[in-house]
């Protein structure tokens, strides 16, 4: 299934990080989004407690979802999320990622976004290990490897971020999982080959989406980038 316009590599889904987006002109960042071709948007939900930042809540993301049938990627940094889970799917959110690190309950909360009817994701910090979550892979869609430091946009991309996004595809395979990878921090021409080459079916981009001044063509390059051409 092709999930963005690129045909390049059809397996990579761009997904575009409103965090980068000038929120004083949301619905004309959201068209930009719209006009690259893609069919996802990540949407960074900060509570400033467990990333040091404060963005937005489920009202936002129901003003998007009136404008756009773009795929709302829902990446929740809050504290004890299953305390939101419901109205952030109520809001029009189709994928809800957690953080492994946020919430002592996590199967708990994991099955609460399944019984929702929305897609669950399992998020790590860069210093957090795969093996931390090897007991829920079974319960979710996507796994969000985080290459920087959870909170801001811009930062530079971890290297080691890689090795687990190799460790979590070889997990796949063995066990017949069907989870995507993804992965959020620093992606952009530079490293995208390093995360292809690694294994991933999905990239979050920010700054770089934000800052081209052709936001199709930079989609483009990234996914014929991920597949070898040149």
């Amino acid at each position: 299934m092709c999930y963005n316009h690129c045909m390049a590599k059809q397996d990579l889904i761009v997904s575009p990080s409103f965090l980068s987006a000038d929120f004083s002109d949301a619905a004309g960042e959201l068209g930009k989004v719209m006009s690259s071709g893609v069919d996802y948007l990540h949407l960074d939900v900060m509570d400033g407690s467990f990333v040091p930042n404060i963005t937005f809540g489920p009202k936002f993301i129901a003003d998007l979802r009136k404008r756009t049938d773009l795929v709302f990627d829902v990446h929740l940094m809050i504290e004890n999320p299953e305390r939101y889970i419901g109205d952030f799917a109520d809001a029009g959110s189709d994928i809800i990622t957690i953080h492994q690190e946020a919430t002592r309950h996590l199967n708990r909360a994991l099955a609460m976004i399944r019984e929702c009817g929305k897609a669950p994701g399992v998020a790590i910090n860069p210093a957090t290990p795969v093996e931390m979550i090897l007991p829920v892979l079974d319960m979710v869609d996507y796994v969000l490897v985080m290459s920087v430091n959870p909170g801001f946009g811009g930062q530079k991309f971890i290297t080691s971020s890689a090795r687990k996004i190799e460790f979590l595809s070889s997990i796949r395979e063995k066990e017949g999982y069907s989870y995507l990878i993804n992965v959020d921090g620093g992606i952009s021409e530079k490293t995208i080959r390093t995360v292809s080459d690694a294994g991933v079916d999905m990239v979050v981009t920010g700054s770089a989406f934000f800052r081209s001044d052709d936001k199709r063509a930079f989609v483009d390059r990234l996914c014929n980038m991920a597949a070898g051409v040149r």
